[in-house]
């Protein structure tokens, strides 16, 4: 619970010398009337395979807790819409009434994700999932039409094969004009010896994180990200899956979700080398917050210090002095010890040629890090982290604990349209509560709520920001030098 009475957000944003850039708002579909614009535009494959994987949650909800717990299906969310505050509800559902309130809310500019579409990459039929994707993206370009100046709406990026999310990505920048993708990350591949039992074929699967172990090189998406200037959005799901499948309680599922979908396909795309042969490219990963991504950080670097293939020279099993362990053993060890090791003529390990028959010992060598500053050019420099506005974690962002004492792209995200912003006006004030607080400083505030926005996006596409309210002071930051850390 917060300390603070909120000033309005009206009465923030008149007291900043810079626009405020939602990283990640929603809206939510209406889905009767969406569904129906989506059968106009792509057919009843499209809109029926929607409504079908948005009747998934009220059949699971249907359920009693028995037959979830036995079917070993997570609890959904219930009663995840505004309704006593019916004017945030509509609002969420009418794009032009979203727009005409962007004030109220002391904010500039927005990039809107979809609530239903959120589901929509982890549609296992092809057919189905690329039908309702497109349909999807026209009837959502099309809700959005003449409001670029505040808002700008996410593509679906399906990212099954390399191949289907090249064809979206043109189509939804060439002929639709988009500018952010929502990529999708983390889709679940049917092991090839799953059972026939339907549920049991649902849990037989494992999670492609792209960049790493995949059955697929996504090095083209990558390329073509860079030559349609998108810069690679996550808003993946984990919830449903593993240690988040609680048959009777929905928050055990969500909380930290994102999170965990996030640290999962940026430690592949950082391990895989991505940011290495793609250093044009910036990444976000949203709404799990900042704190895993300090985390993360710090763990990379721990484990290359101890792992990559320096590091791993100390540990060779033949580097090993087994007189001298013989030694000790008579000296200090128990009759067994001794025993065994005489057995093994002083060696304890196993053969060393035993490493799993990886080709490269090295976890770390698609990175090719040779110097300190390959952290920041790889790490705290392409990715960005959306963070939703009461998180008290943001602060971590530019704290000199993080590695190299280097700040981290945190991500102003409002989250509005979903269940957990109570009220669209209180997300602002809730962010500026850091500064009020003295956890983070003014400039801290303003890289949180419009430099990294404008970076992200920019970076990757210079225009992005033309004809938007936020326009002349975009293109004056991204004249700005980054002020990461150089280091030796």
């Amino acid at each position: 619970m917060s300390a603070h009475s909120h000033p309005a957000p009206a009465q923030i944003r008149s007291g900043l010398d810079h626009p405020v850039i939602d990283g990640d708002g929603h809206w939510v579909e209406f889905d009767p009337v969406f569904a129906e614009r989506m059968r106009k535009v792509g057919g009843d494959l499209a809109a029926d395979g929607f409504l079908a994987a948005l009747k998934t949650t009220t059949d699971a909800l249907s359920m009693s807790v028995a037959e979830r717990s036995r079917r070993r299906i997570a609890q959904p969310a219930f009663w995840s819409r505004q309704a006593e505050n019916t004017l945030d509800r509509a609002t969420a559902m009418m794009p032009k009434l979203l727009y005409e309130r962007m004030p109220e809310f002391g904010t500039d500019f927005a990039i809107i994700y979809p609530t239903a579409g959120l589901r929509l990459p982890r549609i296992h039929d092809d057919a189905t999932r690329r039908a309702v994707i497109r349909a999807h993206n026209v009837v959502t370009a099309d809700a959005f039409q003449n409001l670029g100046d505040r808002l700008t709406p996410a593509a679906i990026i399906p990212m099954h094969t390399p191949e289907e999310a090249i064809a979206e990505l043109e189509y939804v920048t060439r002929e639709l004009g988009a500018k952010v993708g929502m990529f999708g990350s983390g889709m679940s591949r049917r092991h090839p010896a799953a059972p026939s039992d339907p549920d049991a074929a649902r849990l037989a699967v494992w999670y492609d994180v792209l960049a790493l172990d995949s059955e697929y090189d996504y090095d083209p998406v990558w390329a073509k990200c860079r030559e349609l200037g998108i810069a690679p959005t996550f808003h993946s799901s984990g919830s449903n899956q593993g240690l988040r499948l609680s048959p009777s309680n929905f928050v055990y599922n969500h909380i930290g979700h994102f999170a965990a979908a996030g640290h999962a396909v940026s430690k592949a795309i950082f391990l895989g080398g991505v940011t290495r042969r793609f250093p044009e490219l910036r990444f976000a990963f949203l709404e799990g917050g900042v704190g895993w991504a300090c985390q993360l950080f710090g763990d990379l670097l721990e484990h290359w210090e101890r792992r990559s293939a320096k590091a791993l020279e100390r540990m060779d099993p033949r580097k090993l002095d087994p007189k001298l362990l013989m030694t000790l053993a008579e000296k200090y060890g128990d009759s067994d010890v001794v025993a065994a090791l005489h057995a093994r003529n002083g060696w304890p390990d196993h053969d060393p040629g035993l490493t799993g028959g990886v080709a490269d010992l090295d976890d770390f060598s698609a990175c090719k890090i040779t110097r300190k500053q390959d952290w920041i050019d790889l790490y705290a420099k392409p990715f960005y982290f959306g963070c939703e506005a009461d998180d008290r974690a943001n602060a971590w962002a530019f704290s000199k604990n993080n590695p190299f004492e280097s700040k981290l792209n945190a991500l102003y995200s409002s989250d509005i349209g979903h269940f957990d912003v109570i009220d669209m006006r209180d997300p602002l004030a809730e962010a500026h509560e850091l500064v009020d607080d003295g956890l983070i400083t003014a400039d801290n505030f303003r890289d949180f709520t419009f430099a990294n926005a404008v970076h992200l996006w920019g970076t990757q596409n210079p225009r992005f920001f033309e004809g938007t309210a936020v326009a002349r002071a975009a293109a004056e930051e991204l004249k700005r030098p980054r002020a990461y850390p150089v280091l030796n």
